[in-house]
């Protein structure tokens, strides 16, 4: 890793390089409009159909919601046997979950654990199956904004060891490893896929490296469930229907118990 900062990812006038430690910017994040206060505890759920059946069921009763020029998301509480925990969806894309973490953190959320799909880097990674990073490579431009330039943000050790045993102890098999964190969805080539999987990464998303960055930038425990979704390991791309994995909900309920484990 190259972690906390490396010169070689210093080109000169490459403004991501240009790294301002100062806690107080000109915008500061506002907490959204809430009925009830927003709890220490926070899941950032990346699946719409689970966030809905928590209104329709009854399980979870809408409390706000965050600002329409971000979406407007709705923000859910649930009554967990540990205390309430509030669920909502923090946007697609590394600066507009980072946006909501911040939001929600201004609010008062103190610890957050994600949950979400991504897809598979490494070949024979089953549909479903749970992956705990260890470490983002940032590959993003949000979280330059919060850590100096380093080619890898790694995640909360304590925070992974907790994920990591709740797993083991309801009997999931699981990987934890590295993921890649990109901004180009759309530009995930054969060679740069090649490159990511030689390095350790055994998935790919949008948010991981921006999300870990924020947390450790403002000093709140962050821990990620993903899901191996589709796939890009091999010759062509495999959707493999993955929005319709039954590991959703099971990501979702993993995060709604392990949210409650950190401080």
């Amino acid at each position: 890793m190259t972690e906390p900062g490396d010169d070689r990812l210093r080109p000169a006038g490459l403004p991501l390089a240009e790294f301002d430690a100062a806690e107080q910017a000109m915008v500061v994040p506002h907490p959204p409009r809430t009925s009830e206060p927003f709890p220490a505890h926070a899941v950032l759920c990346f699946f719409h159909e689970v966030l809905a059946d928590l209104e329709s069921s009854g399980r979870g009763r809408r409390i706000g919601a965050f600002s329409r020029e971000v979406g407007g998301h709705p923000i859910y509480l649930i009554d967990t046997p540990a205390g309430p925990v509030a669920a909502f969806h923090p946007g697609v894309g590394a600066p507009l979950a980072a946006h909501h973490l911040e939001t929600a953190i201004s609010a008062g959320g103190r610890a957050f654990v994600a949950c979400g799909g991504a897809g598979a880097v490494q070949p024979g990674l089953a549909l479903g199956h749970v992956v705990v990073p260890t470490a983002a490579l940032r590959d993003e431009g949000t979280s330059y904004h919060y850590l100096p330039a380093a080619r890898l943000v790694a995640t909360d050790p304590v925070v992974v060891a907790a994920l990591v045993d709740l797993l083991v102890r309801r009997g999931i098999p699981h990987t934890a490893a590295m993921t890649w964190t990109t901004d180009g969805l759309f530009r995930e080539t054969r060679e740069r896929i090649e490159r990511r999987r030689a390095e350790g990464c055994v998935t790919v998303e949008m948010e991981t490296a921006a999300l870990a960055a924020v947390a450790r930038f403002r000093g709140v425990p962050f821990g990620q469930y993903l899901y191996a979704g589709d796939d890009v390991s091999g010759v062509s791309w495999d959707h493999r229907r993955w929005t319709r994995s039954q590991a959703r909900t099971v990501l979702f309920e993993l995060s709604l118990e392990a949210v409650t484990l950190l401080t």
